[in-house]
């Protein structure tokens, strides 16, 4: 048992931090099938990410000051019990009640499997490990809840979770942590944490607003959408082994980092069209930022640091801060921009319509059902198709009817792609503030091996 109980305890990291974005891609379908409004289906995410921020620091004191393994049982026993309860939720208050129970189980999981981790295998390749299955799991996470949600349903995200958590249970118990006897306690290192926050509000846009834009606003299903943002764990996971065939060093490679992801979320606000190929190149650029950032400044937070599960809460708490800071900032910004996009995109619709080659009855009948399509769907990007659905045309006015319904979907994509465009740069602004709180830092560890 002891044998897989590495790997089970580094999936399980991962598949916790996945969760801090695997239901993007369902949120859709889940105010379809739960009800509620917009802002109640957006703290599905939002709870996870702040209940974990939160709750994290005071279980890494208890992991650190009592022995880990149970603590670390117990908390993925919860999480698995809390992810059941998310699948089964009837109403959209118990989905988000389940999601607080998942993230407090979370965050005993996270602390307790990082000192188990590095007990069973090493400082250098715990830390490793552990820091590898986080960034993976947080990359990872749109893309499976995506597929999930297409080929089987949203519920399946949260299934798929229990067969992984059971399994982990007794493994965490397999793995003794030796005693620790230390009267020295470090102070969290303040600039890398710093740093994580910022990038994380800004990978926010680059995990949860893409997804948003292919769905919502290019209209794209949630399985193309997966296989599209799929590039970011790719690119991320291929970050690592370039980064050792370089030797650039940690420093160079965070800076490099933030300035790949600030440069992807600039290229994703200003795409030329909605084609889905604009979107791989600066999502490129993103999941390499991500590789080279993250693992990197968890590993400048926790070296040397006792105690060290203390420290690992203070990195998660930062990632997890910064992902609610990011929604904070993000969500209103593009949901207020999609509301301004919504006058000249039906002043378009309205000249379009007006000047295709349709009967006035036609035009009449089809402005009647693009207007309650529009008002149906106010503050979202609609779909105008159910409108021509309903048409009845002339069959020698079926291929002009199909031709003004592409050229609509056209400006919906224009007005959508413009009203995320601001997100995108506050997010690139986010990734290089990151760079800030990282110069300090640099000048005194350069004084220190002076």
């Amino acid at each position: 048992m002891r044998r897989v109980a590495v790997p089970l305890l580094s999936l399980t990291v991962a598949v916790v931090l996945a969760d801090s974005a695997i239901v993007t891609l369902a949120l859709p379908e889940i105010l379809r099938h739960l009800g509620g409004t917009v802002a109640q289906v957006s703290w599905v995410l939002i709870a996870f990410n702040l209940v974990l921020a939160v709750v994290v620091v005071p279980a890494a004191w208890a992991c650190d000051r009592w022995n880990p393994a149970p603590m670390c049982a117990a908390g993925i026993a919860v999480f698995a019990a809390a992810s059941a309860s998310c699948a089964l939720a009837g109403t959209m208050e118990v989905l988000i009640a389940a999601r607080c129970v998942q993230a407090l189980g979370g965050a005993f999981v996270l602390v307790g499997c990082l000192e188990l981790l590095v007990a069973a295998t090493g400082e250098k390749r715990g830390l490793a490990l552990w820091t590898t299955a986080g960034v993976i799991g947080t990359a990872v996470g749109p893309v499976a809840g995506g597929l999930l949600t297409e080929a089987i349903s949203w519920q399946s995200i949260f299934v798929v979770q229990v067969p992984v958590a059971v399994l982990a249970v007794p493994a965490a118990l397999t793995i003794r942590r030796p005693s620790v006897h230390t009267a020295e306690t470090h102070r969290p290192v303040i600039a890398p944490n710093l740093a994580l926050l910022l990038l994380s509000a800004a990978l926010t846009a680059a995990l949860f607003l893409v997804v948003l834009l292919l769905v919502e606003g290019w209209g794209r299903s949630p399985a193309v959408a997966a296989l599209t943002v799929s590039v970011v764990p790719i690119a991320a996971f291929v970050a690592t082994p370039l980064a050792r065939r370089v030797r650039s060093g940690p420093r160079s490679e965070t800076a490099a980092g933030c300035l790949l992801i600030a440069g992807g979320l600039v290229a994703l606000a200003i795409p030329p069209s909605a084609n889905l190929a604009w979107t791989i190149a600066p999502q490129a650029l993103i999941g390499l930022g991500l590789g080279l950032t993250v693992d990197s400044l968890t590993f400048q937070a926790l070296r040397d640091r006792v105690p060290r599960a203390m420290h690992g809460g203070w990195t998660i708490g930062a990632r997890h801060a910064g992902v609610v800071l990011g929604l904070a900032i993000l969500t209103p910004v593009f949901t207020a921009d999609l509301v301004d996009a919504q006058a000249p995109a039906q002043e378009a619709i309205t000249g379009l319509v007006l000047d295709a080659p349709l009967p006035v009855k036609d035009k009449i009948a089809l402005a009647k059902g693009l207007s309650n399509q529009l008002a149906s769907e106010r503050g979202r990007v609609p779909d105008l198709h159910p409108a021509f659905a309903t048409l009845q045309v002339a069959p020698e006015q079926r291929q002009a009817a199909e031709a003004l319904e592409r050229s609509l979907d056209e400006q919906l994509e224009r007005a959508a792609t413009f009203a995320f465009r601001d997100s995108f740069l506050i997010g690139a602004g986010l990734a290089l503030a990151a760079l800030v709180p990282l110069i300090p830092f640099t000048a005194v560890r350069r004084r220190r091996h002076a």
